[in-house]
């Protein structure tokens, strides 16, 4: 099958009515509790345990997917990478001031690819650990921790829009008509402040708690969250170090994710000014040979819609034929419409 034909099946659907089936509702009688006083003893303590397990999971349950995964997964990782640390402890030369500590900041310094050089592997065996460590870091960096940053950068889009609109009356459609429209760019402005925030705090810690002076602290700073980390300044105290497992996991991520949303961004506007394009030049003759697919003489507005579709890029001829393909499949009666009896055919078979 051609192209053309391909395309022309496709809008030979599109005229076609569609069928809409209500959905019923059930009802559901509400029972009347039994009396406590007629339950023994035993089935109030079971009944006590099984509160307090549904209370544990609703706690659980209160957060996204996505965060829950994110806590798991770096609970394991810096839970496995601490105590791999701290027993080859005596195989790590630097500045040490606490054993679980120590292993801990070295292996989030490893995962975030920071490398001070205050810790570094003395022996075959940390080294071959570091090895490992870094590699798994960057993958849980770059596959939970990022889709965890991207949620809750959302939820500080829709709280920003709100804010912005706090005097006017707007509604849940116009705000996520908004947030759609100016996706990218909220989150560029988010995650730049958040990360300008990270930055000043960062350089206040290491002026207050390590003695640096402000030039000294904004320096280690920039080469911390650009995981840069010459090693001439780094956390060398308790305190500090304590600090720094939240401060450099959060700092080196959200830069990151700045830097992304920016090249996002700037793709989308160059996505819009071709659509602008497109859509502002003058239609011609050869336009409208291109956009007539059944060869009529005629561009009905299936084609032309198409036509334009595939002019900006936001299509092209495999997707048209991707989606006839999943048509045909669900056709199963080959009637060329849909209906509930085709798509309980075709999950049956």
């Amino acid at each position: 099958m051609t192209n053309r034909e391909t395309t022309q099946r496709l809008l030979d659907q599109l005229p076609q009515t569609h069928h809409t089936v209500g959905l019923g509702r059930k009802r559901f009688r509400r029972s009347k509790s039994t009396p406590v006083s007629e339950i023994a003893p035993v089935e109030i303590n079971e009944i006590k345990n099984e509160q307090s397990l549904l209370h544990s999971k609703s706690i659980l349950d209160k957060f996204h997917p996505s965060i829950r995964k994110v806590i798991v997964y770096l609970v394991i990782y810096l839970g496995i990478g601490t105590i791999c640390f701290y027993f080859v402890r005596s195989k790590i030369k630097g500045k040490k001031i606490d054993g679980v500590l120590d292993s801990l900041y070295f292996c989030v310094v490893t995962m975030t690819t920071v490398g001070y050089g205050d810790l570094v592997p003395n022996s075959a065996t940390t080294k071959l650990f570091a090895c490992v460590f870094v590699f798994s870091g960057m993958t849980l960096v770059g596959l939970v921790l990022s889709k965890a940053a991207d949620y809750l950068v959302e939820k500080q889009e829709t709280l920003l829009i709100k804010a912005l609109h706090m005097g006017c009356r707007v509604g849940p459609g116009e705000i996520l008509e908004e947030i759609e429209t100016n996706k990218i760019r909220f989150k560029c402005f988010m995650v730049a402040a958040f990360l300008i925030t990270l930055i000043v705090i960062g350089t206040v810690v290491l002026a207050r708690v390590e003695k640096f002076d402000t030039v000294d602290a904004f320096y280690c700073v920039c080469a911390t969250i650009t995981t840069l980390g010459y090693g001439d300044k780094s956390f060398s105290t308790k305190a500090g170090r304590i600090f720094a497992i939240f401060w450099i996991l959060t700092s080196t991520l959200c830069l990151g994710r700045f830097f992304l949303y920016v090249a996002e961004w700037n793709t989308e506007k160059k996505q819009k000014e071709i659509v602008k394009w497109v859509l502002s030049r003058r239609t011609t003759n050869v336009d409208l040979e291109e956009a007539d697919l059944d060869d009529d003489g005629v561009v009905g507005a299936a084609e032309f819609v198409i036509y334009k579709l595939k002019e900006m890029g936001k299509i092209n001829q495999q997707d048209v034929t991707a989606v006839l393909k999943e048509f045909e499949s669900l056709d199963v009666d080959q009637s060329g419409t849909l209906s509930t009896a085709d798509l309980a055919l075709a999950q049956s078979s």
